[in-house]
């Protein structure tokens, strides 16, 4: 295997790193336990991949409320993959500003079945019915 990364100014400051590996360019993010990975096409732009990486990194930590880590991920699993369904879509970038990713992956969440929301998703809406947030 192809082998060869590329780090530019400002990639080092997102704490990103640009990866080519055979014919494929990937992007990728660490986080405490975690790493995120944005992989295209060699021919693919870096910095429409770095833009994806940093769409995504940026929703879920507004989602998980900047704490980014793994078991707060995996709670969070639906959120996350209503995050990756708004940000792309058979490979074409939909949209790219975390603000607007994380408010349509909101109004989704509110809008599911009851008997296919998770259980903190019902706790909450309880909770949230009855006021006791705003109280504790």
């Amino acid at each position: 295997a192809v082998v060869s990364t590329q780090s530019t100014g400002a990639t080092e400051k997102a704490n990103s790193e640009i990866v080519a590996i055979n014919s494929y360019t990937a992007v990728y993010r660490s986080n405490v336990d975690l790493f995120f990975y944005v992989i295209g096409d060699s021919r693919e732009n870096e910095l429409i991949l770095l833009s994806v990486l940093n769409a995504l990194y940026d929703s879920i930590s507004m989602i998980l409320r900047k704490n980014v880590e793994k078991r707060a991920l995996f709670e969070n699993m639906d959120s996350v993959l209503l995050i990756c369904d708004e940000l792309v879509d058979r490979g074409i970038l939909m949209e790219c500003d975390a603000t607007n990713i994380v408010n349509r992956v909101h109004v989704k969440t509110e809008d599911i079945p009851l008997s296919e929301q998770t259980v903190s998703q019902v706790s909450y809406d309880i909770l949230k019915s009855f006021n006791w947030l705003s109280q504790s």
